[in-house]
């Protein structure tokens, strides 16, 4: 599935047509449950270690993805699977869903995922969802700022495809642009942030579509985006 993902990933950023993806699970209980324990002990050490650090590579390629992403959590979303969640831009879920890192109860700790729910929560909550495994429903998940929404299923396709044509509209290269500068100005510090960030916006007005925005917001007319 890791592999599966990424690839789609490939496909989507590289077909002019899709503007923004979205991710959701099958049926309606589950967004995703994280890995499955029955495989991990299969194969050799060295290979079981490569195969969780594909997880990780994954997190960072959702990231890191130069479109938009939104999480459509249509159910639980636990372990690995809250990772998932974590590493979309952006997630809408059920009222129904809920959310948890339930390793510890099996005698495991979340590790990889961790380092994304370590940069959404402080880190009081974060220590409290890892060491307890207590699961949070989506209205508390949402108000920790893990998610966006929090809707009942009725209203999630809705809901979702509202927030996923908002993002649509949008310039893809100035979006490309200000996702990567968010992410890595994330982890500077202040000072180095904000210089960075100065640079950023310096080759922000020089994109065709700053240009295009601007006279479109003087004249009062909706903005024709060309994505340059």
């Amino acid at each position: 599935m890791v592999q599966g993902l990424m690839e789609a990933i490939a496909r989507a950023e590289a077909d002019a047509q899709v503007r923004v993806l979205v991710f959701t699970g099958a049926g309606e209980k589950v967004f995703c449950a994280g890995g499955d324990l029955g495989q991990m002990g299969d194969g050799g050490f060295l290979s079981m270690h490569d195969g969780r650090r594909a997880y990780a590579t994954l997190l960072s390629r959702l990231q890191g993805c130069r479109k938009p992403t939104v999480a459509r959590v249509n159910g639980h979303a636990l372990a690995g699977g809250l990772g998932l969640v974590l590493a979309c831009d952006l997630a809408v879920a059920v009222e129904g869903a809920e959310f948890g890192t339930p390793e510890i109860d099996v005698g495991l700790f979340p590790m990889m995922m961790m380092a994304l729910l370590q940069r959404h929560v402080g880190r009081k909550r974060a220590l409290e969802l890892v060491m307890t495994g207590d699961r949070l429903p989506a209205r508390e998940a949402l108000v920790l700022g893990l998610i966006n929404r929090a809707v009942p299923a009725a209203e999630l396709d809705a809901s979702v495809g509202a927030l996923a044509g908002k993002l649509a509209g949008k310039s893809q290269a100035v979006m490309a642009l200000g996702k990567r500068a968010f992410f890595t100005a994330e982890d500077l510090p202040l000072p180095a942030a904000l210089e960075f960030l100065a640079s950023q916006l310096s080759l922000n007005v020089l994109a065709e579509d700053a240009g295009e925005g601007v006279s479109a917001f003087l004249e009062k007319r909706p903005p024709k985006w060309n994505d340059r």
